[in-house]
């Protein structure tokens, strides 16, 4: 059938009369009513919904039963667990269960208990499986029924057995004595409840939710099926009528013209419009469209019956865009043409994409300028952006005192070049990082003084700019640039430099082009200013935080130290370390990591820092420092909170390690921190098991528990913090097994570790700051050690002072006698009238110090105080410090320490005149 017949049908048909419409419309009330018929396909959809609802519904009742079920035995085996670890943990429970009559004690106890703990049971048994407890009083005393070996070896467990009374949940929990052995087992036992309440609870949900979804079943159906008619062709005739008695009404009343050609390409149909646009004869329907007159482009276009889309085509003075669309079986029955005059939305067209444009390259702007917190590299990229999309070549002038992060005092001619991007790379503009000092009649001169965009279209006839340097403004112009925009940077009311497009090929730049650059130009100026801030506040954090940390690692015999710290790409952060001397020629290690970054940060930082110096000058153990800090901290985040400040500290963390190199003993605790790594003789890596408490801060007061670690000579012990480890591309074992493998080395130095450390394991851009501190331990000399114990009273001072005197000779220390001496009675004779046995006496000679310890099993600590002038006694340790560099006490696990430290650097250690006349100053002639 070709097109012509096909309208002269649709005219026959629409010449329907009134009968034939109502006829149609109680067939239609009859199709709405078998809709839902199994035969329709309504009906076959709805049952197949149906269905699909029955299965979900049977599937969630099966689902809540399952999981009723499942959270049912999880909770009772969480709350038999706790309840056993409870009692088992429970004062006076291993002092019954050795006791002469344990179910005495316990029975009452367990059965206070099951009630207070909703427990179906509650059996203490010992460890071979006698019960000491039950609910039924006539099976204490019997044999345990049930697995409890694994309790009796020290591991808890629970098991899930069925009894009479339903499904039940118990526990084995060991009972540990205090030195760990097992004493007996505790076993509570739960009755899972039953599942169908809960279950029962969720079916009105379940079911109603069903019928609501066979409800929108239904409705869903029966609107496809009408769907599903509307889409076909098998249109009601009334409905055809209406569709096709107004065709030629819109078909002439549209804007568009609108041709209908044949296979063989005759005219069929033209619309008004398409015979004013054409300007076609009268006659023009079933004519040859060859034959019309039209343009050969138009006329073969149309004769072709291929398709186009929106091809433009000059019609005598006009230009159509012309759409071809074929029409039947294979294009063989014909094409419909539309045509529309775009004269007038040619010009219109040309000046939005030039808008289009521009609004891309202000978006483009928004997302490429600014991707970094660089003052230079955000210069670069709003030169990278506008070229060649604007401009031909783009040059930037940033003020000195912007590069260095400070805020300019106001508009200044002198500025340094920070970019310059062009088409070409071998134009003659100014370098990148000379220093331009712009004469007033430049034009980018008056343009930086008033702060606004100076419009140069044709630089060869600006006098002002080629009076800035005559020999570079011609090499300029015989390059080609001829016209130049140059527009202040500025943020906040502040200029902070100049941005100058060039152009060389294209045409000059227009006020348009000014607009457009000035917006450019304030969109990069705020991310400049932005980046300035940040510069400014990054260097403050970075000197803060370079003041805090050590600059120079002190003299100390214990071990050979090198480091390593890295600040983060993205600011500076809250990690630190330490080496600090102690008494004893100990030395104690210290890495620690501060939450967050930036100023805060680094401030607290240092806070914790002087904390660990003026702690350890107090000679704590590893735990005690800890405890302190972690009360610091604490104060530091109430101070925080009661101001009001959202960037307030929740926690840190800390590794505190101190090496005795005569005993080779190390102690070690820390606090929410990794814990260290050691690499043996053999080059072997292990990773001690050191017991971890919380982040500083957050620990709520509970006491930090220790580890002591023996290091052979040699041993290599590194500390570090997390972001050497752990990054965004790396979790923490892979980090891990990495700095395993990059300390595997036997005979690196401290040195040459951490470099093979950093070179393995530094992540392209750190986000985190990253500490390493790498010790090799060293021990001292046994002839630089000399022990006594001292027993005999009071009569075993003269010998200890004639030992030393000899022990002295032997170090070639025979200046320091009378001063070892005298702190040697001094010492001695207050740990023999006021302290405790045993007393030793140990003298150390460690580089250029000797130091004196006596040590006694009190801990009661001495206290400096000045005697009255009455008082027979009380100057001893008033002369030890006048004699001795530094003195104090260290208190041990069986008393304590009190020492005396002297320089043996250019006689120090032998009094003189003065220190004499000081003496005798003590005490007047009327007390002598």
């Amino acid at each position: 059938m070709d097109v012509l017949s096909y309208f002269r049908k649709l005219h026959a048909r629409s010449a329907r009369s009134g009968d034939e419409r109502e006829v149609l419309r109680r067939s239609r009330r009859r199709r709405l009513r078998s809709l839902l018929r199994v035969r329709s396909v309504a009906g076959q959809v709805f049952l197949l919904q149906l269905a699909v609802v029955g299965i979900m519904v049977v599937a969630a009742l099966g689902a809540l039963v399952f999981q009723a079920r499942r959270q049912g035995v999880e909770a009772a085996r969480s709350e038999v667990l706790a309840a056993g670890e409870a009692f088992a943990n429970s004062p006076g429970i291993v002092k019954a269960l050795d006791g002469p009559n344990p179910t005495a004690v316990l029975q009452p106890l367990a059965q206070k208990a099951e009630k207070r703990s909703n427990l179906d049971n509650l059996v203490v048994a010992t460890t071979s499986g006698i019960r000491l407890t039950h609910r039924d009083p006539h099976l204490i005393g019997k044999h345990y029924v049930g697995p409890y070996k694994e309790a009796v070896h020290g591991k808890a467990f629970t098991h899930i057995v069925v009894d009479p009374l339903g499904l039940s949940v118990y526990a084995a929990v060991p009972v540990f004595r205090p030195d760990g052995s097992v004493a007996g087992i505790v076993t509570p036992e739960i009755t899972v409840k039953n599942v169908n309440k809960a279950v029962e609870r969720q079916l009105p949900v379940l079911f109603g939710g069903a019928a609501g979804a066979l409800v929108l079943a239904g409705s869903g159906s029966a609107l496809v099926s009408a769907r599903l008619r509307r889409q076909t062709r098998g249109l009601d005739p009334i409905e055809m009528t209406r569709m096709y008695e107004h065709h030629d009404a819109v078909l002439h009343a549209v804007r568009e013209g609108v041709l209908i050609i044949a296979g063989d390409g005759r005219l069929l149909l033209a619309n008004d419009e398409a015979r004013r646009l054409l300007d076609l004869p009268a006659d023009a329907e079933r004519r040859h469209v060859n034959d019309l007159g039209l343009a050969p482009d138009i006329a073969g276009l149309l004769a072709s019956g291929r398709t186009a889309t929106d091809e433009v085509h000059l019609a005598e003075d006009r230009l159509l865009a012309v759409n071809v669309r074929p029409v039947g079986n294979g294009g063989q029955a014909g094409s419909v043409a539309t045509l529309r005059d775009t004269t007038e939305l040619r010009s219109v067209t040309s000046r939005a994409e030039v808008a289009r444009a521009r609004l891309r390259l202000l978006y483009d702007a928004g997302v490429r300028i600014g991707t970094t917190l660089d003052v230079v590299r955000t210069t670069e990229e709003l030169a990278e952006v506008a070229v060649p999309r604007f401009a031909d070549f783009v040059t930037v002038e940033l003020q000195d005192s912007v590069l260095r992060g400070e805020e300019p005092d106001g508009p200044s001619t002198e500025t340094r070049r920070t970019a310059v991007r062009g088409i070409r790379d071998d134009q003659p503009l100014f370098p990148v990082g000379e220093l331009i000092r712009f004469v007033p009649a430049n034009p980018i001169a008056a343009g930086l003084a008033a702060g606004r965009a100076m419009l140069e279209p044709d630089l060869a006839a600006s006098e002002g700019w080629r009076a800035q340097d005559p020999e570079r403004s011609r090499r300029i112009l015989e390059y080609g640039i001829h016209s130049l925009v140059s527009v202040p940077l500025q943020a906040r009311g502040i200029v902070l430099g100049t941005a100058d497009f060039w152009r060389s090929e294209n045409q000059p730049f227009d006020e348009d082009d000014l607009s457009f650059a000035e917006e450019l130009a304030a969109r990069a100026a705020v991310c400049i200013d932005n980046a300035r801030r940040y510069t400014r506040e990054h260097t403050m954090a970075v000197t803060l935080q370079r003041s805090l940390l050590p600059r120079e690692l002190p003299e100390q015999s214990a071990v050979e130290v090198a480091y390593r710290y890295l600040p983060a790409q993205a600011g500076v952060g809250g990690d630190w370390f330490d080496v600090i001397p102690l008494p004893g020629a100990r030395v104690a290690l210290v890495v620690g990591d501060v939450v967050g970054h930036g100023l805060h940060a680094a401030a607290t930082m240092g806070r914790l820092r002087t904390a660990t110096h003026n702690f350890s000058a107090l000679d704590l153990s590893p735990g005690e420092l800890l405890g302190h800090l972690d009360e610091l901290v604490a104060r530091i985040d109430q101070e925080q909170a009661a101001e009001g400040n959202g960037a307030a500290i929740t926690g840190a963390t800390c590794l505190y390690a101190i090496y005795d190199p005569v005993s080779g003993r190390c102690v070690v605790a820390r606090a929410g921190h990794l814990g260290p790594a050691l690499v043996h003789l053999d080059g072997t890596v292990t990773f001690p098991d050191i017991p971890v408490s919380p982040p500083l801060g957050l620990s709520t007061s509970l006491p930090i528990e220790s580890a002591e670690l023996h290091l052979p000579v040699g041993t290599r012990l590194v500390l570090f913090t997390d972001g050497l480890v752990e990054s965004r591309d790396r979790d923490l074992d892979t980090g891990l097994e990495l700095l395993r493998e990059a300390l595997a080395h036997r005979d690196h130095t401290p040195e040459q570790t951490c470099q093979t450390v950093i070179d393995a394991l530094l992540p392209a851009r750190p986000g985190d700051d990253i500490a390493l501190l790498v010790a090799r331990t060293r021990m001292l000399d046994p002839e630089q050690v000399a022990e006594w114990d001292v027993t005999g009273g009071a009569t075993a001072v003269a010998p200890l002072r004639s030992a030393c005197a000899r022990r002295l000779e032997t170090w070639g220390l025979d200046q320091a006698a009378f001063t070892t001496e005298l702190i040697v009675s001094e010492l001695v004779t207050n740990a023999i009238r006021y302290g405790a046995a045993p007393v030793r006496l140990r003298l150390l000679h460690d580089r250029n110090t000797l130091l004196c310890e006596v040590s006694d099993g009190s801990s009661t600590s001495p206290h400096l105080r000045r005697a009255a002038t009455t008082d027979e006694g009380g100057r001893g340790l008033f002369l030890i410090a006048q004699f001795a560099r530094c003195w104090g006490t260290r208190y041990t696990d069986h008393g304590k320490v009190i020492w005396a430290e002297q320089s043996l650097r250019d006689g120090a250690a032998e009094p003189g005149h003065a220190m004499g006349d000081d003496l005798l100053g003590q005490w007047d002639d009327k007390a002598l």
